[in-house]
């Protein structure tokens, strides 16, 4: 006897389980970064270059943030507190493009295919390979034109070894080769992978807690919210990635011609902790977190009402 019963519906994808809208495209979440990152860099340049002037101080010629900041203005002019601006800004547009778009494009393949939801761990995975990918592809060439051009001191452009982006990337590829960009790349690689591992994962706990905001429900958080949660995801990564911050740092500032001091990042952090203490593997960690959680608070402020902005606009709309 033939049944005539109806085969069972198929499994419900994802995307229906999330109210039948679908995922926010990856293009979407790069161009958010982007727009954070922009006004991240115009907010916090001065900071970042407080702190590499402190990391890179063997001497003790300052004596805290504040006395290096005011000696830098003094000496130098208010403006130098933005030296090395033009990269910074770029180095943040594109690093944050990349970061949220190739994270986006991580957690599609990290999705069950049944719930349409992320695990920790694949949360985890996710963040880490967005880091790796932005600190080799992006962060550690225009960091280290960056810290090249804010290690110089004066007022003259004349008697600035560099004098420019263009100019000090082009110096370093003609005297150092074109992996000279890519000075201290493996402690980038560490400190990236690990922020971003780290700070994807708060920011969605965070949003949860907080504001009980689930990736993909609909919800917009108002600036203010999505500033707090980034403020407070921001924090962690600079406490566990000092040590990296600081060795690559200093491998981008030495070069590879001329006084060699550190041969890599195993024998920098040894050579750090014998000559300066263990200490000194957190120089400028005050600094890092005055800009870090602040800067993924602007990012964040920004990106997600972008974010938002295209779920209200083209998600709801075509939902309804």
């Amino acid at each position: 006897m033939v049944s005539l019963s109806s085969p069972p519906p198929p499994p419900p994808r994802a995307e229906e389980l999330q109210g039948g809208r679908p995922p926010i495209p990856p293009y979407v979440k790069a161009a958010a970064g982007s727009l954070g990152g922009v006004m991240e860099a115009c907010c916090l340049q001065p900071i970042d270059v407080v702190k590499t002037r402190l990391q890179l101080d063997r001497s003790g010629a300052y004596r805290g943030i504040a006395h290096c900041g005011t000696t830098v203005a003094r000496a130098e002019g208010v403006p130098a507190l933005w030296k090395g601006l033009t990269p910074f800004a770029t180095h943040l547009t594109l690093k944050y493009a990349l970061r949220l778009g190739s994270n986006a494009v991580l957690q599609s393949a990290f999705k069950d295919p049944d719930t349409g939801k992320v695990s920790a761990q694949g949360r985890l995975a996710s963040g880490f390979g967005a880091g790796v990918l932005e600190a080799l592809v992006i962060v550690t060439p225009f960091e280290v034109v960056k810290i090249r051009l804010q290690q110089q001191k004066g007022l003259s452009t004349d008697l600035l070894r560099y004098k420019g982006p263009i100019h000090c990337a082009k110096t370093i590829v003609r005297e150092e080769g074109l992996f000279g960009l890519w000075s201290g790349a493996l402690p980038t690689v560490m400190r990236n992978g690990t922020n971003q591992a780290a700070m994807f994962t708060a920011k969605n706990t965070f949003d949860i807690f907080l504001w009980k905001k689930h990736e993909g429900d609909g919800k917009v958080l108002q600036p203010w919210q999505s500033m707090v949660s980034g403020f407070l995801a921001g924090t962690a990564g600079p406490i566990c990635t000092g040590p990296f911050d600081v060795v690559k740092t200093r491998l981008m500032a030495q070069g590879r011609t001329g006084d060699i001091k550190y041969k890599g990042m195993v024998h920098a952090i040894r050579t750090i902790h014998a000559e300066e203490g263990l200490r000194a593997l957190w120089k400028g960690l005050l600094p890092r977190l005055m800009r870090i959680p602040p800067g993924q608070a602007i990012m964040w402020g920004v990106a997600d009402q972008v974010i938002g902005l295209y779920e209200r606009t083209y998600l709801q709309s075509a939902h309804v």
